[in-house]
């Protein structure tokens, strides 16, 4: 037993994602989330899904894109610590199953959530701009990438 050292995982940060389940129990969460937002008195089915896509899309950029570090000591020397959580997936490798499945889904609740609006304008365009603040910082492109040194350090 190794007392006071770093796990044995390089990033148990991002490990995790790629466990088994991991997928189905986030897409349970979301809609949970829905059912929750359904429940309440007043809430129409289309500004529920409204609701779910943004607050969905709105967590999603900040705990991927805002959030650096690790919440524990890593055994990569600090180097977790300079990587938003979205660039410590998969160390940094693109296109892999995870990044493919958390880019995805955004755009699906966009398109479940449009359709469930009847394409109501109002509700389209907050559902893109959320979806578009989502989707948009995960693209390869910026992968890196601090904008007006947002969260450079």
């Amino acid at each position: 037993m190794n007392i006071g050292i770093a796990q044995g995982e390089r990033n148990p940060n991002s490990s995790w994602l790629n466990s088994r389940g991991v997928w189905l129990t986030y897409i349970i969460l979301v809609f949970v989330l829905h059912f929750i937002l359904l429940s309440i008195p007043y809430i129409t089915t289309s500004v529920a899904w409204t609701l779910t896509t943004t607050i969905h899309n709105i967590c999603s950029f900040y705990l991927f894109h805002l959030i650096k570090g690790a919440p524990w000591e890593t055994s990569d020397q600090g180097l977790a610590r300079r990587f938003t959580f979205w660039e410590q997936i998969d160390n940094g490798v693109q296109w892999t199953g995870t990044r493919k499945f958390l880019q995805i889904l955004p755009v699906v609740l966009f398109f479940i959530a449009s359709f469930y609006t009847k394409y109501d304008k109002t509700h389209f365009i907050i559902n893109l701009a959320t979806m578009l603040l989502a989707v948009v910082p995960k693209f390869p492109i910026f992968y890196g990438v601090r904008l007006f040194d947002i969260n450079r350090y």
